[in-house]
């Protein structure tokens, strides 16, 4: 893998190269840049895709309390980094919250935005409730308390046995210091729902049917408050992280937005 030393860290990250339009995949909150493999496959051959580790996963450490706004700055640091003016930002939920961090920092920089069962309001007391208890379990509790967590983080983003299975040992090598950074990151993130107006650029919602964690209805007030809302692609039965589950019906979203542009 790949690493950009910017902003004080360095970002781990995977970059298929090429000469097409390119595209800049930020993952969820508990995953890392591999949440995407399935993008990065199929749009590979007509799109420059580059994924990455954000503070506090995968082969990316946070070296200090950070903010989506910190985070956008990494995402439009890497890409100076690589070379690249321009990009469609796609983001997974977290990935989403600093996807239009960065579309209203440098709009110029930003040719169109994915949000994958993202929001930009912020999350009701009872799920703000369970984000808190889940980060401190995480950071306290012992390996059956976290295993027990991960089962339900499993349940709520994945949905999927066989893909829970297979993040489960990720999870539990997490590092509990980077967890509490970028838990705090999660929890104390600002509401942007007035400042949606301000993005411009071609803007698609894809959302999960069955996501606990961020609902439908979020999804559309988020594409309802853009000014080029190219819609919302509901994927039927889908959790929280319906690239992952339903790769195919997803990446022909994708692929159908980004030649509309």
């Amino acid at each position: 893998m790949a690493t950009a030393a910017v902003n004080g860290i360095e970002i781990n990250y995977r970059d298929t190269g090429g000469d097409g339009p390119v595209v800049l995949f930020s993952h969820g909150f508990m995953m890392n840049h591999t949440m995407f493999d399935a993008q990065l496959e199929a749009l590979a051959p007509d799109y420059r895709c580059v994924a990455w580790d954000e503070r506090g996963f995968g082969g990316t450490r946070a070296t200090g309390p950070f903010t989506y706004w910190d985070s956008a700055n990494d995402a439009l640091a890497l890409l100076d980094h690589l070379g690249i003016k321009q990009a469609v930002l796609a983001g997974m939920s977290q990935g989403g919250f600093l996807s239009m961090r960065a579309a209203l920092t440098a709009p110029e920089r930003v040719s169109g935005l994915i949000f994958i069962d993202s929001a930009a309001d912020l999350d009701d007391p009872e799920t703000l409730e369970g984000n808190q208890k889940m980060v401190h379990v995480f950071a306290n509790g012992d390996d059956e308390t976290r295993s027990f967590v991960f089962d339900i983080v499993g349940n709520m983003i994945l949905g999927d046995e066989h893909l829970e299975a297979e993040w489960k040992p990720i999870w539990a090598q997490l590092d509990i210091d980077q967890i509490e950074l970028a838990g705090a990151t999660l929890l104390g993130r600002d509401d942007l729902v007035d400042r949606l107006g301000e993005i411009s650029c071609p803007t698609l919602v894809i959302h999960g049917t069955e996501d606990a964690a961020i609902s439908l209805d979020r999804g559309y007030l988020l594409a309802n408050g853009v000014r080029d809302s190219r819609g919302v692609v509901e994927v039927a039965g889908a959790a929280h992280a319906p690239n992952m589950t339903h790769p195919d019906e997803v990446n022909v979203a994708i692929r159908e937005f980004l030649q509309s542009l």
